[in-house]
């Protein structure tokens, strides 16, 4: 059998083809009885629209390429949710790529969206060379979502409030009593931004020589090593802070390997609020730092580019909240973990 066509459609509904159209691209243009004629002529012969011809007459693909720095990392998912909502709702359809896996096979990470012809393209996280976006974006439109870089002529940057989210821990560790308190930092301008909000509220507080910054590669087994480095040190910290969630899921199995109790001996706090963070038996305190949210932004501010209403490049940020679980709590009144 053949496949049903669009001038099948419109005969159905008795309608013209180019009512059917319309109502394909979800114009409000279109009566509520014809565009129900239409939909329930769609549904009865299983219509499908061929998505090639279409990009051919448009001059579009309604396709937007992702390109993720790295799909293992968790708190991509809630943002991808934001995102995919708002691009569906509009008619487009996403396309991923993880950045990590091209690097490796030594592929250009945007390449393959621009030989697709994707109408724009959604960074999602720090890439190692951000920088590398700027001829693609002379090409198309570009957004970063959940990293600060790179700042380039006419790309948007839709991510979380860093430096804000840092502090909301280091003054919830130092309002329970911590006063060693650990960062297992990360890299890039987030991982930098959190860093630096981290020392200047230590200082802020009079504990800039108890603060202690630990490299990461923001990882499981990166937050893992970190973290039995800093608890071999002479003056082991009553709390640590992670760069992230997966780096904080690492100090958990270290404190539990060197036989400390979270967060009896040992406060732990991630950043991301991930759906790890929000198993009972992690039940970890963190940073939300509103990934859905960013994801929606930052498909909003690609929708006003491929409308022409972008304007000069800007960086949005969106509030994030600490949320306090069952991982940190005032340090023990006596013995080691007493004061600095």
């Amino acid at each position: 059998m053949r496949a049903p066509t669009i001038r099948d459609v419109a005969d159905r509904a008795g309608v013209s083809k180019s009512l059917v159209s319309l109502v394909l691209r979800g114009s409000d243009q279109v009566r509520p009885e014809k565009r129900e004629a239409v939909l329930r002529a769609v549904r009865e012969l299983g219509y499908r629209p061929n998505a090639a011809a279409r990009s051919l007459s448009e001059q579009r693909t309604r396709t937007v390429g992702v390109l993720l720095n790295d799909l293992r990392n968790p708190w991509f998912v809630e943002m991808l949710d934001g995102l995919n909502s708002l691009l569906h709702d509009n008619g487009l359809r996403m396309l991923l790529a993880d950045a990590r896996l091209n690097r490796r096979t030594g592929q250009d990470p945007a390449g393959p969206f621009l030989d697709l012809g994707v109408d724009g393209l959604v960074v999602v996280g720090t890439l190692p060379d951000p920088a590398a976006l700027g001829a693609v974006a002379e090409r198309l439109p570009v957004v970063v979502a959940g990293a600060r870089e790179p700042l380039l002529p006419g790309v948007d940057v839709v991510a979380n409030d860093d430096e804000r989210g840092a502090r909301l821990v280091t003054e919830h560790l130092i309002g329970l009593g911590h006063r060693r308190i650990a960062h297992i930092a990360g890299y890039g301008a987030v991982g930098e931004l959190r860093r630096r909000s981290f020392e200047a509220t230590m200082r802020e507080h009079g504990l800039a020589d108890e603060a202690v910054v630990e490299a990461s590669d923001m990882t499981e087994e990166g937050g893992y090593r970190t973290t039995v480095r800093l608890l071999s040190r002479a003056e082991r910290p009553t709390a640590v802070f992670a760069v992230n969630d997966i780096a904080a899921i690492g100090a958990l199995s270290a404190a539990e390997e060197t036989g400390l109790r979270v967060p009896r001996d040992l406060s732990v706090v991630g950043y991301d609020n991930t759906g790890i963070a929000r198993l009972r038996h992690v039940w970890l305190t963190t940073v939300d730092n509103a990934s859905h949210e960013v994801g929606r932004r930052a498909a909003r501010r690609l929708l006003d580019r491929l409308e022409g209403t972008g304007g000069a490049g800007e960086v949005r940020l969106a509030e994030p909240t600490l949320e306090i679980r069952g991982s940190t709590a005032p340090p023990l009144p006596a013995g080691p973990s007493l004061t600095g």
